[in-house]
């Protein structure tokens, strides 16, 4: 392949333009230069000590530039001294942008050793962005076989690497086909693979390169880099890849670049940390930036890609641009909704995909959009992300605890502005719980938790609720009721995720992963089933604790009105572990909460009956027998500890508060069959107390007995005021002589003129 001077060695490379940077001789780090002086002014030593390392990096790329046919690194001590200038500058600091151009040139063209090339390669850590003219320079020179295999895989590994900080995307895209060509070379396939995956857009699946991946699987195996790429191409093009994939989500692709990854994080955090005044250089955004490590730095937009005009320019007229005549639009330039409407069909997404999570018209976008290649390229990326960066997961990340708070948090508020969680949240959960320890993080993993897809149970209950059972059972109070909230979130993520998508085959299917409507009743009944289990468990370890009652009960008031809300045929009531300790709780906002989950039951079961009896909807499912028993039985006992004080009696549950006449003497207690009633009651004691003082302020003797007949009706006007309201909803609705009263005071109250 003949070399052109125009683009294969120019005098001098493209350049990227940022307002803080205009050629290599300018790019110093802690310099200013003002655009009408030449002269900087106030020079510290360090600035000097700055300048003259920018010296002799300029002085290295420059002898790399005009390098001419094969140097001997033993014998050339000007080599020697350039290349060790280039790797200490790019360790230090990154590498400009310029600079790339140069030194990717001469380690592709084949002029040094195999030695100086992979250390040229190594060193290749960029301050801000990578020209993407230079890296399709560097991609022709592949096609002329001038470098080893092993410095041709390692130029894929880095630019899997770096593939984030390219500027722009479009000229690389039009070379899919050369990626593509590259899968026949074994020990390339795997990083051709993976940069194929990330460059897939639909209309790069063909028949025949669905034919070219089949061939090389029935060859070498189902490897996962295959598999990867075919799922890819499968979901664009499900009618053109007709083979059965795993569908489970997994890690397809090793980590190719763990050094370069480390060295871009120290350099960017060296770098934030020594000068302000560098930060723009890697980040190219106006606004006010936060210190933050790599993962956060990835989520803010970066400018570079509004300087595509000036790219464009700076091409000159010889180039051949490979972009489409179709215009976009910067996302960096949206400032309004309308703004967004009227340029959706031709946005330019940025290259930093991570910068999505934080831009709601980014968001606004996705929701939008059917191009899934946008949301399959942000998955990865979190994934990745995700997986690399846990800090449970690494030894050495405890130090950056908080930055990781700040990145799970980010991620949390983009999932609630979509209204539905990530897949790549949902494997770092199943990934991560097993080793976590319930304390770092806290907050945010829960919260993510709370977004979890709606699947199969028995694939969740494996891979979450176990791991989550024994941190829950081993942990203290506080995580107990910070996990009952977020799986009543949970809870609800998912019923109004079926409530959403319920009149919409196709998108209910897609959304739930084709789970059937039989799958959705078993698997939020097989949820609600598995808090029941461990709130029993957790009130026996906290001794019946009043402040994990509330967070119980919090949980059965999402469940009680299932049916009505949601239209699933659904009536779970909670177990006897959990029922007769808060009907017999001493803390009265428990009991009020009990009382109105029991009229909330009660409501869903009347509906439920009526719907039957009439005949009025036909359902696939029906509410069994056992369920209205359960239903009474508990009926029956919370009217007989608040009304009809024979709870002792006649409390027929198997874990009832029935109990033998003669062991009931036993306990000395006097008019024992009445000692327990809304008078009487441990949550109410209080209440009745006051009431008394109020009414009989001479009587001293707290003799309960005279709250009795009209009394009695008066008491119950003042527990309601107490802003005991579901106590009201229950009584009213549940006893015969209270119904009736207060429906006779609301037809008066009606009767008045």
């Amino acid at each position: 392949m003949e070399r052109r001077p125009s683009s294969k060695t120019p005098k001098r490379p493209p350049l990227v333009q940022h307002k803080n940077q205009t050629d290599l001789s300018a790019w110093r780090k802690g310099v200013r230069t003002h655009p009408e002086k030449g002269v900087k002014n106030h020079q510290t030593p360090n600035n000097q000590k700055k300048e003259s390392k920018q010296d002799s990096l300029e002085q290295a790329l420059s002898y790399f530039e005009s390098v001419e046919g094969h140097v001997s690194l033993k014998k050339n001590s000007v080599l020697q001294e350039s290349l060790t200038t280039v790797e200490t500058i790019a360790l230090q600091r990154g590498l400009p942008p310029e600079a790339f151009n140069i030194l990717l040139n001469v380690a592709l063209s084949g002029k040094l050793a195999d030695t100086v090339n992979i250390r040229l390669l190594k060193s290749l850590i960029p301050a801000s962005v990578i020209p993407e003219t230079s890296v399709v320079s560097s991609i022709s020179w592949l096609c002329v076989s001038k470098c080893s295999d092993k410095v041709q895989v390692l130029f894929l590994k880095w630019l899997i690497t770096v593939f984030d900080f390219i500027d722009h995307k479009e000229q690389i895209r039009a070379l899919y086909g050369f990626f593509f060509f590259l899968l026949q070379y074994e020990r390339m396939c795997p990083y051709a693979c993976h940069l194929l995956y990330l460059l897939t857009r639909k209309e790069n699946v063909k028949p025949f390169r669905i034919r070219k991946l089949l061939d090389l699987q029935a060859k070498v195996g189902m490897q996962s880099y295959l598999q990867a790429l075919l799922s890819l191409y499968k979901f664009f093009c499900p009618e053109l890849v007709t083979i059965t994939l795993p569908g489970k989500t997994k890690i397809f692709f090793k980590n190719p670049g763990g050094l370069w990854k480390a060295a871009i994080n120290a350099v960017r955090q060296r770098n934030q940390e020594n000068s302000a005044v560098s930060w723009p250089l890697f980040l190219s955004t106006a606004q006010a930036q936060s210190r933050k490590r790599k993962w956060n730095s990835q989520l803010i937009l970066p400018a570079s890609s509004a300087n595509k005009n000036i790219l464009e320019k700076d091409r000159g007229k010889n180039s051949v641009s490979l972009l489409s005549m179709n215009e976009s639009f910067p996302v960096e330039q949206l400032q309004t909704f309308s703004q967004l409407l009227q340029n959706i069909h031709c946005l330019e997404l940025p290259s930093r995909m991570g910068s999505v999570l934080t831009n709601p018209f980014l968001l606004h976008y996705m929701n939008y959009i059917e191009d899934e290649s946008v949301h399959l390229r942000l998955y990865y990326w979190m994934d990745q992300t995700l997986q690399e960066e846990c800090t449970w997961c690494v030894a050495d990340n405890y130090q950056h605890e908080k930055e990781f708070k700040d990145f799970l948090e980010t991620i949390y508020k983009a999932e609630c502005f979509l209204q539905e969680g990530f897949s790549s949240c949902e494997e770092f959960l199943y990934r991560s719980l097993p080793l976590w320890d319930g304390s770092c993080c806290r907050s945010q993993v829960l919260r993510l938790l709370s977004w979890m897809p709606l699947r199969d149970f028995s694939e969740i209950k494996s891979r979450l609720c176990d791991p989550l059972a024994q941190l829950f059972l081993t942990s203290s109070l506080y995580f107990k009721c910070s996990v009952l909230e977020s799986l009543k979130e949970l809870l609800q993520n998912w019923l109004n995720c079926y409530a959403i998508h319920e009149d919409s085959e196709s998108d209910f299917q897609r959304h739930l992963l084709n789970t059937t409507f039989s799958g959705v009743v078993d698997t939020v009944a097989e949820l609600i089933s598995f808090v029941g289990h461990i709130s029993t468990v957790a009130l026996r370890l906290e001794k019946n604790s009043m402040l994990l009652m509330y967070f119980i009960l919090n949980f059965y008031k999402a469940v009680c009105d299932i049916y009505l809300m949601y239209g699933l045929p659904l009536l779970i009531m909670p177990p006897a572990g959990v029922f007769y300790p808060a009907l017999l709780s001493m803390d009265p906002v428990n009991l009020n909460q009990l009382c109105y989950i029991m009229y909330r039951y009660r409501t869903n079961l009347v509906a439920a009956k009526e719907n039957e009896l009439s005949k009025k909807e036909i359902l696939q499912f029906r509410f069994s027998s056992q369920t209205y028993q359960q239903y009474n039985q508990y009926l029956s006992a919370m009217v007989g500890c608040l009304w009809t004080s024979n709870a002792f009696q006649k409390d027929a549950h198997p874990q009832g508060l029935c109990m033998d006449e003669e062991l009931l003497k036993k306990t000395t207690v006097h008019e024992y069959k009445t000692s327990l009633n809304i008078v009487r009651h441990p949550a109410v004691l209080g209440y009745a107390v006051n009431f008394l003082q109020q009414a009989w302020p001479d009587d001293t003797s707290f003799n309960f007995s005279l709250i009795k007949g009209k009394k009695w009706d008066w008491y119950l006007e003042y527990l309601y005021a107490q802003g005991l309201k579901g106590l009201k909803l229950f009584i009213e609705s549940s006893i015969n002589r209270v119904s009736q009263a207060s429906r006779w005071k609301a037809g008066n109250v009606q009767e008045e003129p």
